[in-house]
């Protein structure tokens, strides 16, 4: 529990990854929730249960390639574990709060939800934004760049090779 209370102050943007505790079983668990998440979000978008699962893992494996890829060019692949589970963990929390939303939006067409929506996804482009950043140690504009190839390539790609 101290761990999840450490890496929930990621969340907030008071933590840098290299601090927090790096631990292979928490790892493990993240990537389990992070499939069954976000297997559910994706399974409420699509009538297809199989496009789904293989979008969502798709998805993990592009996010720990990216990671990894980013830690090796940058010679910090000693801090994969702690970076990963980071990443995974805040996506995770803010899947916990996108789901009453996808809800929302799917039985109403109100406005509000979909402002919500956005405010989550900026809130989860900052988190990734501030992960890269601090384990990095660049700029913001550089790690708004990655941050966004970041997306471009679990997100987009996962969409596009699922849609095959």
């Amino acid at each position: 529990m101290d761990t999840v209370k450490q890496y929930l102050q990621l969340c907030w943007f008071d933590a840098n990854p290299l601090d927090l505790p790096k631990s292979a079983d928490f790892l493990k668990l993240n990537i389990l929730f992070y499939e069954v998440v976000q297997y559910f979000l994706q399974a409420n978008m699509t009538d297809d249960p199989f496009e789904s699962f293989y979008e969502v893992i798709l998805e993990l494996l592009f996010t720990l390639s990216f990671i990894g890829v980013m830690l090796l060019f940058d010679k910090k692949l000693y801090a994969y574990i702690q970076v990963t589970t980071a990443i995974l963990f805040c996506t995770n929390v803010l899947s916990i709060l996108f789901i009453p939303i996808i809800v929302w939006l799917t039985v109403s067409d109100e406005p509000l939800s979909y402002y919500m929506m956005c405010i989550l996804v900026l809130w989860f482009y900052a988190l990734i934004t501030h992960v890269i950043k601090a384990t990095l140690a660049i700029n913001l504009f550089a790690s708004s760049s990655l941050s966004l190839l970041y997306f471009t390539v679990v997100y987009l790609s996962a969409f596009a090779l699922g849609q095959m």
